[in-house]
């Protein structure tokens, strides 16, 4: 029989977050600070409206490229926060979370060897999408020095003529580094100049503790060379509602709704209704998770500064991204060892690009509580290491 596989799919490799957390499920104690995802229900008046449409009946299709009434709230949001203008009829794509996004938007934009720069560290999901769609990955590596914010003068360094998208991963998983105003303008200068288009993920946008989130279209010549994405998952703890959208330049939007038509037809509508009143009524919500996060987070800052461990102040998500480089391990055995002795999880950078090596990534999206309980295991953890040195 002939090999039923494709290469391509057959050498991508496996996501490097969930081998950790298939051994949590079957380890009694354990402490998961992995995932990410809120700890925090979807807010009532949220869930209330998905269920409301349920006992209405709603439970057709929608338009392909999403309900009319939840494109509007899109803009509007956009509007509000970023003082963005698009098309809710022309430039707006609802999709199955945000990750579909990202896959149809490289789909739609690339041809058979067109590169992609990646920065890393960032979402596992980047690499082996370009590479379905065709396209070729490149890395800019970022750098602890850097606060992890990508730099114009590592961008043209990578770039040759074969680029033809920049994805931008800010405010960034896994490290909680975000890019302001000043450092977007710079990379703008180059985009343009280059004639490179941008995928913004910005999934983390309500989620900056720093300042407010700042979108790259927001920079002169900028929002018709950018598809936006993001989504309701971590904003409005709605991960499993699956849903997320796409705002860009109706020559992209267009095939990407036909990408989106063909394989999916519409995202869920239940979660659409119920995301209409997350935009209208949920800032409230948003802004008391956001203050949660934001003492989990000064927590963690505090405890590691107090542990000795090296770690750069994050200011967006809900990760934290601290140096093991010291104990001569890789992250991955450091990781291996902390969750067989201590019994908590935590991620290898590694899984997140090679330059994650030597750093872990820690989410707060988790109670005070049980953050409290691991940061305690971390530091016997740590203090045995450097006593066997």
């Amino acid at each position: 029989m002939r090999n039923p596989l494709a290469d391509k799919v057959v050498e991508i490799k496996p996501s490097g977050i969930r081998k950790f957390f298939d051994v949590v499920n079957e380890m009694p104690d354990a402490i998961s600070l992995g995932v990410g995802e809120p700890d925090f229900d979807t807010p009532w008046h949220i869930r209330d409206e998905g269920i409301y449409s349920l006992e209405k009946g709603r439970t057709f299709y929608t338009s392909n490229a999403g309900l009319k009434e939840l494109k509007i709230e899109i803009c509007n949001y956009l509007k509000r926060k970023q003082n963005l203008s698009y098309d809710f009829a022309k430039e707006v794509l609802v999709t199955v979370g945000g990750s579909e996004a990202i896959d149809i938007g490289l789909r739609a934009m690339l041809n058979p060897g067109e590169e992609v720069l990646i920065p890393q560290p960032s979402y596992v999901s980047y690499e082996p999408c370009t590479v379905l769609a065709g396209g070729v990955p490149v890395f800019i590596n970022l750098k602890a020095e850097n606060e992890f914010r990508l730099t114009a003068k590592e961008l043209e360094a990578a770039i040759t003529e074969k680029t033809k998208v920049l994805i931008l991963p800010f405010p960034n998983n896994p490290t909680g580094a975000i890019m302001e105003r000043k450092d977007l303008e710079e990379i703008a200068k180059v985009c343009i100049e280059k004639d490179i288009f941008v995928m913004s993920d910005e999934i983390y946008s309500e989620l900056t503790y720093k300042e407010k989130h700042v979108s790259i279209a927001e920079i002169p010549g900028m929002q018709e060379r950018t598809i936006l994405i993001n989504g309701f998952s971590k904003a409005f703890a709605m991960t499993g509602w699956r849903l997320g959208y796409a705002c860009g330049p109706e020559t992209i939007i267009t095939q990407m709704t036909k990408i989106h038509q063909f394989a999916i037809m519409c995202a869920p509508t239940t979660s659409q209704y119920a995301a209409v009143e997350a935009l209208r009524n949920g800032d409230e919500d948003v802004a008391e998770m956001r203050e949660a996060y934001n003492q989990r987070r000064r927590y963690l800052v505090h405890a590691f500064k107090e542990m000795g461990l090296e770690c750069f102040e994050p200011f967006g998500a809900f990760y934290i991204f601290p140096s093991i480089k010291e104990f001569g391990m890789t992250s991955d055995e450091f990781a291996t060892r902390f969750l067989k002795e201590e019994k908590v999880a935590v991620v290898p950078g590694t899984a997140f690009g090679d330059c994650g090596e030597g750093f872990l990534r820690i989410s707060y999206a988790y109670s005070l509580e049980n953050l409290k309980i691991a940061i305690g295991r971390l530091q016997k953890f740590v203090e045995r290491l450097r006593a066997d040195k």
